[in-house]
């Protein structure tokens, strides 16, 4: 069986990242999404409500594509977190050459770490590469209307949670 894991904040789930959870679920037999527990970017959103976000999106994809979408949080080494999981793949999505970069050296690391773990880049689609989760927040925050960026209800409780 091969499992995918892909690791994020996920500050909120954008449309970005459904995109590569969809395009990952045609290469894995089973796919984690890694919500990563990182205090030092201060979430806006609680891993619970986090969690409970992605969890939403996933159990649609879930059932377009017929394979199994996992939610799983962590706070330890993302190699830990693939070995914990049990996955032979860690997947990220790349939007610039700045993206690159820095997972460039992140790959390097992992590999250092365990090389029998792969990691793959799956280009943001033309329509997402401008889709930040820092932006979104920064938009939504001002008042601005972050509809082309997140689903309806990622939408709604982006409101929620800032007024």
């Amino acid at each position: 069986m091969r499992i995918g894991l892909y690791p994020g904040t996920f500050d909120p789930i954008t449309l970005g990242h459904i995109d590569i959870i969809r395009r990952t679920s045609a290469l894995v037999d089973r796919l984690v999404i890694g919500v990563a527990i990182n205090r030092d970017k201060g979430p806006l959103f609680t891993l619970e409500e986090r969690v409970a976000m992605i969890e939403a999106e996933c159990a649609k994809l879930s059932k377009q594509t017929g394979i199994e979408i996992v939610v799983h949080p962590f706070e330890n080494l993302l190699i830990n977190c693939a070995h914990d999981v049990g996955a032979q793949i860690i997947v990220r999505g790349l939007r610039a050459v700045a993206d690159f970069e820095y997972e460039f050296q992140m790959v390097g690391m992992n590999r250092a770490l365990d090389d029998s773990v792969e990691t793959v880049f799956l280009m943001a689609d033309a329509a997402h590469q401008a889709i930040a989760s820092k932006l979104v927040k920064e938009i939504a925050r001002l008042d601005g209307d972050v509809s082309k960026f997140v689903t309806p209800p990622v939408n709604t409780a982006l409101k929620a949670k800032l007024s």
